[in-house]
């Protein structure tokens, strides 16, 4: 575990890009071989916004990193936050806290906010748009976002306390996370649902991508569905019945469009329906 933690501590930018694109690419392969919903799309095609948009997101996050490492430095100089104050552990344990509370301050919390308040729906909507959820839409979100999440997680590590080895080793769980959980592959279903007690399963996390409340708004979580369940926030739904997009911003065309897809959060807001279907 020393190893690791050691690693991480500096771990260079080419292999954090080797981590995006070979994740990507593995994901990319197994939809190929597995896939969970047989889509009459271009898949090249289909994948150049999210590819814009994941560009995007490296740039915001790579731009402000000093901010995570000034305050990650500051933590550990000053032995301040949570992860500072609890009895001493095993360093393993000390790694699995620290990451699962930055999974909550960095993605539960955030993506719970974004849902709940308007004008961050809005912007969090770009994420959503899009009809054929695949490995590539791990990262779409807007640039607007892509700052409302880094300020989520650099709020994490202040108030937590993580050193910036579990900094980076949270981001690149997180990353791999995101694209198994969007990947368009189809586990057996006992696989998923057990997977899914502790960590966020590709079905569980296709509930959150179907077009309609209350499905939309549940079932958060990026690494660990912990969270969910904690706070009540888990649903199922069976996947043979989920649609993808948002029943709001239906047109297809639109939302395979960067520029559109820019503009969106600017949009007026319109106020979603619920699904009559009974929570299963």
């Amino acid at each position: 575990m020393e190893t690791i933690i050691t690693y991480f501590e500096t771990i260079p930018s080419l292999h954090r890009s080797i981590i995006l694109v070979g994740g990507i690419t593995l994901f990319w392969v197994l939809e190929g071989l597995l896939p969970l919903f047989k889509f009459s799309y271009k898949k090249w095609e289909h994948a150049v916004p999210n590819i814009f948009f994941t560009i995007t997101t490296v740039i915001v996050n790579f731009g402000l990193a000093f901010l995570l490492l000034k305050t990650a430095d500051w933590v550990k100089i000053n032995d301040f936050g949570i992860i500072n104050w609890l009895p001493e552990m095993p360093l393993w344990l000390y790694a699995l806290v620290g990451v699962m509370l930055l999974d909550f301050a960095g993605a539960y919390l955030p993506h719970f906010v974004e849902h709940r308040v308007k004008l961050l729906w809005m912007v969090h909507l770009v994420h959503h748009t899009d009809h054929h959820v695949d490995t590539t839409t791990a990262n779409r979100h807007h640039p607007l976002e892509s700052v409302i999440r880094f300020v989520f997680t650099l709020f994490g590590v202040f108030i937590i306390g993580t050193p910036i080895a579990l900094v980076f080793l949270y981001q690149s769980l997180s990353l791999v996370a995101t694209q198994f959980t969007h990947a368009n592959i189809k586990l057996p279903k006992k696989i998923d649902q057990l997977m899914s007690y502790f960590l966020v399963s590709p079905d569980m996390h296709k509930v959150h991508h179907h077009y309609v409340l209350p499905y939309t708004d549940s079932n958060y979580g990026n690494i660990f569905s912990v969270w969910d369940r904690l706070f009540g926030t888990f649903m199922v739904l069976d996947r043979e019945k989920i649609i993808y997009g948002v029943d709001t911003f239906p047109d297809e065309v639109a939302n395979g469009k960067i520029g559109e897809l820019l503009k969106q959060p600017f949009h007026k807001y319109r106020k979603p329906t619920t699904t009559a279907d009974s929570v299963e």
